[in-house]
């Protein structure tokens, strides 16, 4: 078993345990919200992305953080407040939000580029030989 798999294996105990404390949506009692993620690798150039379905959310309110093979992705999506309204049905998850995302490659932090565009948050990390150590935070540029 290589370093690889063993990763992947953590990564998939990590969203099962993730999914078992979340009630199912059709329950009517779940609460929060938990944002869909993609990511991908490209080898020219050498970089890993990660793509953060964020409809709702005030881009100043998400916080990434990374380090050689975790990232971190946290905000919240608020209900709006309007008086007045009376809800008959509410199906939108709104809430405290935290997504933690193990990378399959060493990155470098300090060079990556985050931004947000149109509810979707898309994250660039380039690959490194020798990643920085320590904990580094990602400013998100707003498009």
């Amino acid at each position: 078993m290589t370093r690889r798999d063993v990763d992947k294996l953590q990564e998939e105990i990590d969203e099962l345990f993730a999914d078992l404390w979340q009630v199912p949506r059709f329950s009517g009692i779940r609460h929060g919200f938990r944002p869909n993620v993609d990511c991908f690798h490209t080898d020219d150039p050498h970089v890993l992305t990660v793509v953060v379905e964020l409809p709702g959310v005030d881009p100043r309110s998400v916080q990434i953080v990374a380090n050689e093979r975790l990232l971190v992705v946290a905000g919240e999506r608020k209900r709006p407040k309007v008086p007045g309204r009376v809800y008959q049905q509410m199906e939108i998850e709104t809430g405290p939000f935290q997504r933690q995302i193990r990378l399959a490659e060493d990155v470098d932090p300090e060079h990556a580029r985050a931004r947000f565009e149109q509810g979707v948050l898309t994250i660039e990390l380039p690959v490194a030989d020798r990643p920085p150590r320590g904990r580094i935070a990602i400013t998100v540029e707003q498009q």
